[in-house]
């Protein structure tokens, strides 16, 4: 575990009750789910998927997004040139990590704001707030001080989706995945199962408290990531019936 991570797993759950709640957004005017499918169309347009490492975030939005004919943003930040310090415990890396991040997220949700990307069906592959997960798990006070008062200045120019949707699952699935993950990229840099652990439950108490934007909850440890052409009716479903709120979902096994 990295050394940061050990100072910060005594209290992050009360530094979270302490922390100002995004307001949530006006909501939109819905379609009924019948029309909605007539239509070909969601009553939602913009969707963020979120969720810890191998949640199954970039998968669920490629095949949502050929289901509903949509565009796919990945987070760019995958190739953060940090990350490997940070997982080392390097004094400092965690700072650096979370500041790249947040730059690079912010710069790419204005460029797709620019370019009025948002009013057709867009699916990204993270949510921006998600951002202070790993920021309020990982930096010290004085670190965090600097990342909150740069995030409350960023976010104003973010655009919310319509809807949220949270991939769940056990730190003991993520960490079997990650492994897999690992068999087929001997270069990858992965963290320890402290971390995935402590990574968790911060998503879990993050989004237990969301309220931005409606929210789906949907719990992937029991069935395959590839997500079938049922699996993926089944979730588009939920989507069509949400008019606001948190809705839970487990999606059903074929035998």
């Amino acid at each position: 575990m990295p050394p940061l991570l050990q100072t910060r797993t005594q209290h992050h759950n009360m530094r979270w009750s302490c922390a100002p709640p995004r307001q949530s957004k006006p909501q939109r005017s819905f379609i009924s789910p019948r029309t909605a499918i007539l239509r070909g169309k969601l009553n939602f347009q913009h969707i963020a998927i979120a969720g810890p490492l191998e949640a199954g975030k970039s998968e669920l939005a490629a095949r949502l997004a050929v289901r509903l004919n949509a565009t796919v943003v990945h987070d760019e930040t995958t190739e953060n040139p940090f990350l490997e310090d940070f997982y080392a415990g390097t004094p400092g890396a965690a700072f650096q990590t979370q500041l790249f991040s947040l730059l690079a997220r912010h710069r790419q949700q204005m460029t797709l704001r620019q370019t009025n990307l948002f009013s057709q069906t867009t699916i990204c592959d993270y949510l921006f707030d998600k951002d202070k997960i790993y920021a309020y798990l990982n930096l010290d006070d004085n670190e965090l001080f600097i990342y909150q008062r740069l995030f409350d200045l960023l976010v104003r120019d973010i655009v919310p989706p319509d809807i949220a949707i949270f991939l769940q699952a056990p730190p003991e699935v993520l960490c079997d995945r990650l492994e897999e993950h690992a068999r087929h990229d001997p270069e990858l840099s992965l963290p320890d199962t402290d971390y995935i652990r402590e990574l968790c439950e911060a998503y879990n108490h993050f989004f237990f408290h969301y309220t931005a934007t409606p929210l789906l909850v949907v719990e992937t440890s029991h069935f395959d990531l590839g997500w079938t052409d049922e699996t993926i009716d089944d979730l588009i479903k939920q989507l069509e019936e949400m008019t606001g709120g948190t809705r839970y979902y487990v999606p059903r096994i074929e035998p």
